[in-house]
């Protein structure tokens, strides 16, 4: 009797020893949330590269997947560039729910090939300071090397590590765009 008691309070027993003396961490995301009141989106007084005011609001309603970098591009922004454009693609169905900005950071000209390559992502052009006060960083990095998610109701919610892994970000869209509802 005193077996059988032992064999069905086991599970009990272990569960209660991995949650109190273990402590498991329980995060399953890859991103580092970001606590929306600490950053809240800020006037950036940001345009298009034709010069029409506009502002991240504009696309209130939509998961963003926002990038920043200087007009001239090298091979990580165009590299962040290609991820986002696959990230979205990969998400399938859901893939209309999410938009793509890239936010950049001076006044120079594009090359017109890039954008058309990477057409489809929203470029706006903002002034630094604004984005720097903003945007929060990781320790010895910049603005520029993360990859950030903004949520349909405007809040910076989600910031991707340097050189972050393509296949956990996908997993974190995922988990958010089916968290979010479906559509």
């Amino acid at each position: 009797m005193l077996a059988v008691l032992a064999v069905c309070a086991s599970p009990l027993i272990a569960s209660y020893l991995a949650y109190y003396v273990i402590k498991p961490e329980g995060r399953t995301n890859y991103g580092e949330i970001l606590d929306p009141r600490r950053h809240p989106i800020p006037q950036l007084k940001s345009t298009t590269l034709d010069g029409t005011p506009t502002e991240l609001t504009a696309y209130k309603g939509k998961w963003i997947m926002l990038h920043v970098g200087a007009s001239d591009c090298n091979a990580v922004c165009k590299n962040k560039l290609y991820e986002m454009r696959q990230l979205r693609l990969a998400q399938g169905k859901a893939m209309s729910r999410i938009e793509r900005v890239w936010l950049i950071a001076d006044m120079q000209p594009l090359d017109t090939t890039l954008i058309r390559e990477y057409d489809g992502t929203h470029m706006l052009r903002a002034p630094p300071g604004n984005l720097e006060k903003w945007l929060p960083v990781e320790a010895g990095t910049a603005i520029t090397d993360h990859l950030y998610i903004i949520d349909p109701l405007g809040n910076l919610m989600m910031r991707f590590p340097k050189q972050a892994d393509p296949n956990k970000i996908k997993k974190d869209l995922g988990k958010l765009l089916r968290a979010s509802g479906i559509g």
